[in-house]
């Protein structure tokens, strides 16, 4: 990298926004490029602050606890978990696309393709920010509190000292993309102290304000910090920068790698500085005042948050009364319902979404925050449940632009997909190769990384998940452009399966069906069962959902028709005369853990929509369902819990459902799972030692909405599985429905007293509480107010 390198001019930043495009155009977004200036709010102060919206904590993050204690801030891309100690304040800054590794396109003796730091990579941090404030000691200081505004998306932090009130205010502004740390005082008072940006991979410091190097792997980063302030001096110094005697102090950091979603080009963007680029975006924003940068990102991350507002009861004086921490271990100890505050649990996961879910890469098994360098499971993407469930609560939730972040993943990857499972799929090492000796379409591994590599085993059945989550969203947003992109997704899957299916003739019958070939139901039971009921069933809805493609876009009509044929004579899952439960693999026994985690075998329940209690499908199955859920327990890692809780949710027992919510709410102790101080899912593997794992904060939302309203095309079930804690009194407005609708939904004594329903897309919809049902039909923009559920 060059020593000296000179401030790109503003068409330098045109032009990297210009090869930005051109990476969006062959499938995903750029994730560190520059931008136009921003739109900025004129005029209109800031909005009040609303408790219902509002976390807060009476102490600072531990700086070795961070991952459990430190407060999250993202703009999508870039992100920082931050300690608000008075007299040293800390971040640690990630990029989504911060990684290490690369294509990882071997396998090794027992056929699976690596999977460790060196060669399949790891999520890693960008860098650490510290402002250190000697003389504001927590011993010195009094009345401390610290806050995080979920509908501002504002960290603020507030103490006394001598007699004057100290605030800091910490933002990510997606529209300057940009972190923003803001330190004011009133009462006469001053701030001095030091900053200081490393790096934390061993960078060697060519500038006190930036720094810029390169992995093994040919990837670029860089990051880059400014400050300035008033009524005093900020000077640089060696290696840091100081400020002295200043009645306010701005710092502004910005970095980022030279990641592009473009497989042709290996993943990379050459001809992208990223130091010179963050010490653009820096002096940028650091030419406007901190309160016009926190207007502009506060109008931004409104926008989203607002686009679904919760109500699930009041919560008692006392309850209000206690601190974010306090009320969690509260609702552990007495048992008490705390709606506000399990409403809040849920608008923190659309914090997350929001924070880490916009412009970038999806969110990974860490969402965009990290603690250190050596993540479990190396922070990445696995796709038998990870990234899958990470986006359940998008278009429920009112996120939908969230959701694009997936779809440019996997239009991104595609290219290094397919020609993994060409070149290596049917290897004789692999072996879940295809018995029939073909290979089309694509599949995935277990894991995946961003530079188009798999980790760990073959997962054949994940290409239909992947595809089946993607379709969802279609149903949701009614979007062709959507639908056109992600056909070529669809068609190569089932191009995968119709080459991977086998025959074979059902035991004691004359009757031929297709099936599997060789897979392990994850993470669970033999690692080479054929026809296991969660291939079964996610590629009975890969091609259902293909054919529903083709039908609506007019294409390949020919190949739809050879789909559907392929779809009639698949085998689909029985209930054991053994268990009673729903065969996970086809075998009348239970081949694995009776509690295990995951609930391979009941996908068709849900995320898929096959098995129904509402007697369009089999009484036997649904019990057999049923059965198979019950025995799996309630007690498990948040993620499981959040699944349990969804499945419970689609048969209709709220009391269920919601136990495993409050499980979730529970503080994490050592051996156990629950929620950490700062309402991260955590599983405490030992003493001082916990696994961050934000599905469980995702799934655990998802599973809230589900709980008050289920939707599929076509119909709309109003409070299916509404707990007592909740009946009382709620209401939730901008809920997605699929099949292209909007729901908002006020209820009294468990009954519904209005619903409004507004079409994004979609027409005609079936609207039902209980026994009571409405037709409703719409054209796109148009809405409706129904009354009266009680007939």
């Amino acid at each position: 990298m060059d020593s000296t390198p000179t401030e790109p001019s503003r068409r330098r930043l045109l032009s990297l926004a210009a090869v930005a495009g051109m990476a969006t155009a062959l499938g995903g977004l750029p994730a560190f490029t520059a931008t136009a200036a921003p739109r900025r709010p004129t005029g209109s102060p800031l909005p009040a602050g609303s408790s219902r919206s509002e976390l807060w904590w009476q102490a600072p993050a531990d700086d070795h606890s961070m991952i459990e204690q430190g407060l999250p801030v993202g703009n999508g891309r870039l992100g920082a978990l931050a300690s608000n100690d008075p007299g040293r304040e800390l971040l640690l800054i990630t990029d989504a696309t911060m990684w290490t590794g690369g294509l990882n396109d071997t396998l090794d003796a027992d056929g699976q393709f690596p999977y460790g730091r060196e060669d399949f990579g790891s999520f890693t941090l960008l860098g650490r920010l510290t402002v250190d404030i000697p003389d504001h000691d927590l011993s010195a200081v009094s009345g401390y509190r610290r806050t995080l505004d979920l509908a501002q998306g504002l960290v603020t932090t507030s103490y006394v000292r001598s007699g004057v009130t100290y605030r800091r205010r910490i933002f990510a502004s997606r529209p300057d993309d940009v972190i923003v740390l803001h330190f004011t005082q009133s009462g006469g008072g001053r701030y001095t102290g030091s900053i200081a940006l490393e790096g934390t991979h061993g960078e060697t410091m060519q500038r006190t304000q930036s720094f810029g190097a390169a992995f093994p792997n040919g990837l670029r980063y860089g990051a880059a910090v400014s400050a300035y302030g008033s009524g005093g001096s900020v000077t640089v110094t060696g290696p840091r920068i100081d400020f002295s005697g200043c009645k306010d102090l701005t710092v502004v950091v910005s970095g980022g790698t030279n990641y592009a979603p473009d497989a042709a080009a290996h993943y990379r963007d050459p001809s992208l500085d990223p130091e010179r680029l963050a010490r653009a975006k820096v002096r940028e924003a650091a030419g406007h005042s901190a309160d016009t940068l926190l207007r502009t990102h506060v109008a931004d991350h409104r926008a989203l948050f607002e686009q679904l507002e919760l109500s699930l009861g009041t919560s008692s004086a006392e309850q209000r009364a206690l601190d974010t921490w306090e009320r969690v271990r509260a609702r552990a100890r007495d048992g008490e319902p705390d709606p506000e505050l399990e409403a809040a649990y849920l608008q923190f996961g659309r914090y997350l979404m929001i924070a880490g879910s916009r412009g970038s890469h999806p969110l990974n098994l860490q969402g965009l925050w990290l603690d250190g360098n050596d993540p479990d499971w190396m922070g990445d993407y696995h796709t038998d449940i990870n990234i899958q469930m990470n986006y359940w609560m998008a278009d429920r939730a009112g996120l939908s632009q969230c959701f694009d972040a997936l779809t440019d993943y996997c239009l991104a990857q595609l290219p290094s997909w397919t020609a993994l499972t060409r070149a290596l799929f049917n290897d004789p090492r692999n072996r879940y190769r295809n018995s029939t000796g073909k290979i089309a379409g694509w599949t995935v591994a277990i894991s995946t990384n961003i530079h188009g590599g798999n980790g760990w085993w073959w997962h054949p059945a994940g290409n239909a998940w992947l595809c089946n989550s993607l379709w969802e969203h279609y149903e949701y947003t009614r979007s062709r452009s959507h639908l056109v992109r992600i056909y070529p997704l669809l068609k190569g899957a089932c191009e995968f399966w119709e080459s991977r299916l086998l025959t074979t003739t059902l035991p004691g019958t004359s009757r031929e069906v297709l099936i599997a070939d060789s897979d392990w139901s994850p993470e669970h039971g033999p690692l080479d069962a054929k026809g296991i009921t969660y291939a079964q069933e996610l590629v009975w809805a890969l091609f259902a959902n293909y054919r529903a493609a083709s039908a609506e876009l007019k294409k390949d009509s020919g190949y739809a028709d050879t789909i559907a044929a392929l779809q009639k004579r698949l085998y689909l899952p029985q209930v054991s005369p053994t268990t009673g439960w729903l065969e996970e693999w086809m075998s009348p026994d239970n081949l694995g853990e009776t509690t295990h985690r995951h609930l391979s075998p009941l996908v068709g329940l849900f995320p898929g929509d096959r098995i129904r209690p509402d007697g369009s499908t089999p009484e036997t199955v649904v019990e057999g369902a049923t059965a198979l859920l019950t025995a799996r327990g309630t007690e498990s890692f948040g993620w499981a819990n959040a699944w349990r809780s969804l499945c419970w949710a689609r048969l209709k027992d709220g009391e269920k459902a919601y136990q495993l919510i409050v499980n979730n709410l529970r503080p994490s102790t050592g051996g156990s799972n629950g929620t950490a101080p700062n309402l991260f899912d955590i599983y405490q593997v030992d003493q001082g030692r916990g696994i961050f794992q934000i599905d469980g904060n995702f799934g655990t939302s998802a599973a809230m909405i589900e709980m008050l309203l289920y939707s599929r095309p076509g119909r709309v079930e109003l409070l299916p599985a509404l707990p007592a804690a909740w009946a009382k009194s709620g209401s939730v407005t901008g809920v997605g429905a699929r099949g292209g609708f909007v729901v908002d939904l006020h209820w009294r004594d468990g009954t519904p007293i209005e619903a409004r329903i507004r079409s994004v897309g979609g027409r005609t919809t079936t609207v039902a509480h209980g026994d009571t049902t409405r037709k409703v039909t719409l054209k796109p923009g148009e809405s409706v107010t129904l009354r009266d559920f009680t007939r």
